[in-house]
């Protein structure tokens, strides 16, 4: 692939992109749509990973005061002539992430977001000097840069809550033109505020910042925001007049964070990839905004650069390493019987019908259940399946990535909760040294009706078996003075599971079958026949055990029958 674009993974600025070789899927008529259809303050809210720091950066280089021209030559917006000649270049940028700011405690993450404004402010250091401003503007622009002995900007809490108001105004003077605020991320120091104890502390001071910058500021220009969540409006933008907030539901800029199908068959084309197409839709795509399908575009990005590298040649879960999934875990540990069983239908392809709130505080999170399916949805572990008419909302999990991280997470959950009744889980496994079928039977009813079901209703009989095998192995784990073997090879087959008590000398010989239509005795003498038919009890005898106990086992949705041979 000699003379092909760099993949841009993990590259967010603009700029390195267009001036470095880097592949750039065209999103800049959004440049010409945000101004077409001005909000003094627009907030996009998307999952993470969707390309809302790269748009950022695209508008940061569009408007910003001395940028170069050049990067946008040949891109959508350059042929907005009109739209060039008037806006490109024209105005001060003040543009700011709020990823980092956070901490263990309120003044740890105070400090983070005054080094954040403050570095950003040492950008404009001319001002210093300017003779646009007074002299109580300048001193009051040196507090905002000022470092105290520690090396750290030692602004005071006042004067943070006032510092983008303050660097607006001075911009403004400085060049005779409004500012155009950029904040990215605005939405992560309350959630690490929330998750560390200092919230009501946090709000606070983010609602006076962007109060002062973005409420009554006539130094603005426009401004943009981006995050996850569309924190309730009562909670930070009390009294905001022409605000708009543009969420995954909405048709408007729809196109511009993530990829459209197009996007991708053009990008797979171009790196000769258009053989995997299928597996790239099934696996990253599937998020409805608006009324158009998206893919994530960091793992189209990813799959491809590794295909590109010959590293792999499957799909690949990428997401699962940009962020904790703690809200999966945190929603199955929330889960009663109901909506354990409405996961169970997601996880196996099926929709499940719910209100989505989109405007929350993040004192809602975990004030009931209902709350947290409007999160998944507004992260991006869910989507709608279609534009919802009444409030209410089909979701359904978009892809095959998701899919898999929510049984990792299901996965987990269930081994930490079944062990937290060792004595009970150490008895149910005696019962196959002991021969003792009933207990067997019940044990593994009651672990598989506790279990959240992660098979898929649609695929072949020999993948709903794989389900049963891996919640077994998953009980048998960590059972002291076990030797668990899986699909060992024994005699002339594969034995599902393989066990071996050494000091007992007991060995143990499991088959599992999925009964179709509940024929619990048909299974179970099927896997019995295959047992002794393929003498997988050879590789045990032939380690030494003596005692032989062989059980054919089969299962249906969340019943067992377990025989002895």
């Amino acid at each position: 692939m000699l003379g092909k674009a760099r993949l841009p993974m993990g590259i967010e600025d603009f700029k390195r992109i267009r001036t470095d070789g880097f592949y750039y899927i065209d999103k800049t008529r959004m440049i010409r749509d945000l101004l077409d259809n001005m909000a003094y303050v627009n907030l996009f809210t998307r999952p993470r990973r969707f390309g809302k720091t790269l748009n950022m950066s695209m508008l940061k280089y569009f408007f910003d005061i001395g940028s170069t021209p050049a990067l946008f030559d040949g891109l959508e917006i350059s042929k907005e002539a009109e739209i060039c000649d008037r806006y490109q270049g024209k105005f001060p940028v003040i543009s700011i992430s709020l990823k980092n700011v956070g901490g263990s405690t309120f003044d740890k993450a105070k400090n983070k977001l005054q080094s954040t404004i403050g570095n950003e402010a040492i950008r404009f250091s001319f001002l210093s000097d300017s003779d646009r401003l007074s002299e109580t503007e300048r001193r009051q622009f040196a507090k905002l840069i000022e470092l105290n002995e520690e090396g750290d900007f030692a602004m005071s809490e006042g004067l943070l809550e006032n510092s983008l108001l303050l660097l607006s105004r001075f911009l403004q003077k400085h060049y005779g033109q409004n500012t155009v605020i950029l904040i990215d991320e605005y939405d992560v120091p309350l959630d690490k505020a929330y998750q560390a104890g200092y919230y009501d502390a946090m709000v606070e001071l983010i609602r006076t910042l962007f109060g002062q910058a973005l409420k009554t500021n006539n130094s603005l220009f426009f401004a943009v925001l981006t995050g996850c969540l569309r924190i309730s409006k009562e909670s930070i933008f009390s009294g905001f007049n022409n605000f708009k907030v543009y969420t995954v539901k909405d048709v408007r800029y729809k196109e511009y964070f993530g990829f459209t199908d197009a996007e991708v068959r053009q990008m797979i084309e171009y790196y000769g990839f258009a053989s995997q197409y299928k597996a790239i839709k099934e696996w990253y795509d599937g998020y409805l905004f608006g009324d158009l399908s998206i893919y994530c575009p960091w793992d189209v990005i990813n799959y491809c650069g590794d295909l590109r590298d010959e590293s792999v040649t499957k799909p690949q879960n990428y997401w699962v390493n940009t962020s904790s999934n703690s809200i999966i875990r945190k929603f199955i540990d929330k889960a009663d019987g109901i909506t354990r069983n409405e996961i169970e239908r997601l996880v196996n392809g099926e929709s499940i019908r719910k209100k989505v709130r989109q405007e929350l505080t993040y004192r809602d999170l975990d004030s009931k259940i209902d709350n947290l399916w409007s999160i998944l949805f507004t992260t991006g572990y869910l989507t709608q399946l279609e534009q919802d008419r009444d409030g209410m909302a089909e979701l359904i999990i978009p892809n095959k990535e998701i899919r898999w991280i929510f049984r990792e997470q299901i996965q987990e959950w269930f081994e930490t909760e079944i062990r937290k009744d060792k004595q009970k889980l150490e008895d149910f496994c005696r019962a196959f040294e002991e021969n003792d079928t009933e207990a067997i039977e019940k044990g593994f009813t009651f672990y598989l009706r506790k279990m959240i079901s992660i098979r898929d209703t649609n695929v072949k009989k020999e993948m709903k078996e794989n389900f049963y095998h891996g919640v077994l192995l998953g009980l048998f784990a960590g059972m002291e003075g076990w030797k668990v073997m899986s699909n060992a090879e024994a005699g002339d087959g594969y034995s599902d599971i393989s066990v071996e008590v050494e000091d007992k000398e007991i060995g143990i010989v499991i088959e599992l079958k999925y009964a179709e239509k509940a024929a619990f005795d048909e299974g179970c003498r099927e896997a019995l026949w295959q047992i002794n038919n393929r003498n997988y009890e050879e590789l045990l005898l032939d380690d030494g055990m003596t005692m032989i106990r062989k059980y054919g086992i089969a299962c249906y949705k969340k019943r067992c029958r377990v025989i002895s041979g």
